[in-house]
């Protein structure tokens, strides 16, 4: 006997999204804490901390004085990393509670505590930069894994001529390694409940991939790729999660979609907050590999505009907060199914 999905009539009205924050400044990402909290990425070089009785502060990165001048000694760009160009993006917490940043704008993986000392962990592997990292997912072995989305320069380029340059890397005990290649423009990565597949964005796919784990003596490694859920889901995916069901909801950046992939494949839209024509033009030209930065910013909605990532939270993880690239406020609305706690939901911290 098959159970209901509790996504089974649901579609999202509008009058039900509320916001919270002000004056927040590329929101991509969002992390939500057990007591209320919400953690945001700024595009200032930062976060945006803001607590469950809505008040909020940023925090700036600042270099760690533990590591600046040890740095300092093989790079005379050290300051300037946090001072220029940084572009938080994928957050995860570390297991002490400390953020794990992928920085789009310095083309690094970064650790940053909660007052904003920053040390770049990562920026070259196989001896060479390592690209515009994009996502950071850790798992309940305490892995860290990475997207990077492309190594073209600009990766608008990228985006709008489907070049297939994006990899995963692992962060483990054996350090930092590639495990998988050949994807359009990797995105967000999720664990499904049991941590056997990995769910990879493939923006200019525009589809999700999946891989399996398989653990051996030489560390983890991905097999079996393939497709789940359409191959084209008629708009650039960009965030995803998974809810207790086991239903993955996924944002359509640009063409400001929320929709969710059921554990059949079937995909139902839960929003559709895009405008319609800009919206045609620019999946059209993402599929011929034509499309150019005007298409791009053309195209967007009005709730969170380039609807970027997806998260579950709230006492009862009913409570679904929507990140984007050109808003302002975090939109947020009541789900009928709860989502699947991450891994540090249920982790003490230190603080």
């Amino acid at each position: 006997m098959s159970i209901a999905n509790p996504l089974d009539g649901f579609t999202l009205e509008r009058d039900a999204i509320a916001t919270i924050g002000v004056d927040l400044q590329r929101p991509e990402c969002i992390l939500a804490e057990r007591n209320g909290t919400l953690w945001a990425a700024d595009a200032r070089g930062g976060v945006t901390r803001i607590a469950a009785d809505g008040s909020q502060q940023f925090i700036g990165q600042k270099a760690d004085a533990r590591f600046a001048s040890a740095a300092a000694q093989s790079s005379d760009d050290f300051e300037a990393k946090f001072t220029q160009g940084t572009l938080p993006n994928g957050l995860a917490f570390a297991a002490n509670g400390d953020i794990l940043i992928s920085n789009f704008g310095t083309d690094c993986l970064e650790l940053m505590t909660r007052d904003g000392r920053t040390r770049t962990l990562y920026d070259r592997i196989d001896g060479q930069a390592i690209g515009k990292v994009n996502f950071v997912l850790r798992d309940s072995k305490n892995r860290v894994w990475i997207t990077v989305s492309t190594r073209v320069n600009p990766w608008t380029k990228a985006a709008g001529s489907r070049v297939c340059d994006g990899f995963i890397a692992v962060v483990d005990e054996k350090g930092l390694r590639v495990v998988a290649d050949g994807f359009y423009f990797t995105n967000e990565i999720r664990l499904d409940a049991r941590e056997e597949w990995l769910y990879i964005v493939e923006t200019t796919g525009p589809c999700i991939s999946r891989m399996r784990l398989v653990e051996s003596d030489r560390g983890v490694a991905l097999v079996d790729r393939e497709v789940f859920g359409p191959s084209n889901l008629g708009g650039p995916p960009d965030g995803i999660a998974f809810d207790a069901h086991g239903n993955l909801w996924c944002t359509l950046v640009m063409v400001d979609r929320l929709v969710a992939i059921t554990p059949q494949g079937d995909m139902r839209t839960l929003l559709d907050d895009g405008d319609a024509a800009a919206s045609r033009n620019l999946v059209d030209k993402m599929q011929a590999g034509t499309a150019t930065a005007d298409d791009m910013a053309r195209a967007h909605g009005s709730i969170a505009p380039w609807i970027a990532s997806v998260t579950f939270g709230g006492p009862d993880l009913r409570t679904v907060y929507l990140g984007s690239l050109l808003g302002k406020t975090i939109p947020y609305f009541r789900s009928p199914v709860p989502g699947l706690p991450m891994v540090h939901w249920n982790e003490p911290h230190p603080f």
